[in-house]
């Protein structure tokens, strides 16, 4: 088990001089970060891939696609294009040093048609993924598909169509990370969610209903950690909280005294309740780990 953060917490651009902070993460006890994509030249990432070595943290890579970039878009030459930053973003978690690649960027961040998808919409992102996740897996890189609230994305904002859209993508490299945050709002219960994914999950965002510290809001965290004991799940636990240095995010009020604070009271919820958690006797269903 590696508990890591996630560096959006601190924006979404980051250059080196926020490499003294790594070190504070990995002073408090996580063994990881989660680092957001924010140029696709990979030359930029060696050197973090570098730093983080001399840390002893282990990184996996975030990207999102907004309205340039959009993989269901009835435009083809934007399909294709995006296609193209998206192999990119794959070459700059190789530079990271990454072995995933994760986001809802099988369509586009708050870009809404007022209906639901249309096949074509659907047939269109899942070959875009069908090609990624074959360049993806010859470099190296498992895909984790990341579904929205419905505020948010409208190709899936469940878990129940993510899994459907995972299925049809039917490539051994595209599977699912899953965000508490989103599950929070879009499902009727959340351990049941998980045990529905089963061993589609690669990776876990643990997230607060108002994005603050973990353990501090109203997420059914008990349903969670005994959703994930149910599958056997053996990946990241990644604390994933925002601030108002995130305006993506549209917080505009202080939720915690300091990101210091926020990541040891987080670390520490996590590992306490992650190790309380029995061993389930949960039958698997076919897609349990």
């Amino acid at each position: 088990m590696i508990y890591s953060m996630n560096l959006l917490l601190w924006g979404p651009t980051l250059d080196e001089s926020f490499f003294p902070t790594l070190e504070e993460i990995r002073n408090i006890g996580f063994g990881g970060v989660e680092v957001p994509i924010s140029s696709t030249n990979p030359q930029f990432y060696r050197s973090w891939a570098d730093r983080l070595d001399e840390l002893g943290l282990k990184r996996q890579a975030d990207v999102i696609c907004g309205p340039d970039h959009n993989l269901i878009s009835s435009d083809a030459a934007m399909r294709k294009a995006t296609l193209e930053h998206l192999h990119r973003s794959v070459d700059c978690a190789v530079a990271l040093g990454a072995t995933h690649l994760m986001g809802p960027y099988h369509s586009a961040l708050g870009v809404f048609t007022g209906q639901p998808a249309t096949a074509d919409e659907w047939k269109w992102g899942v070959e875009s993924i069908q090609i990624l996740a074959e360049y993806a897996q010859q470099q190296g890189i498992r895909l984790g598909l990341e579904y929205l609230n419905r505020f948010e994305m409208y190709l899936t904002s469940c878990g129940e169509e993510l899994a459907r859209f995972v299925d049809d993508v039917n490539h051994p490299n595209c599977q699912i990370m899953f965000d508490t945050f989103h599950a929070n709002i879009e499902e009727k219960n959340i351990g049941d969610t998980i045990r529905q994914l089963g061993d589609r999950i690669t990776f876990v965002q643990l997230s607060e209903n108002d994005r603050s510290t973990p353990g501090k809001g109203n997420v059914a965290w008990d349903s969670v950690f005994q959703g994930l004991r149910d599958i056997n799940y053996q990946g990241w636990l990644s604390i994933e909280a925002f601030s108002t240095k995130l305006s993506v995010a549209n917080i505009w009020r202080k939720m915690f005294d300091s990101e210091e604070q926020l990541m040891r009271d987080g670390l520490g919820f996590i590992q306490s309740n992650w190790e309380k958690q029995p061993v389930s006797s949960f039958v698997s269903n076919g897609h349990t780990a």
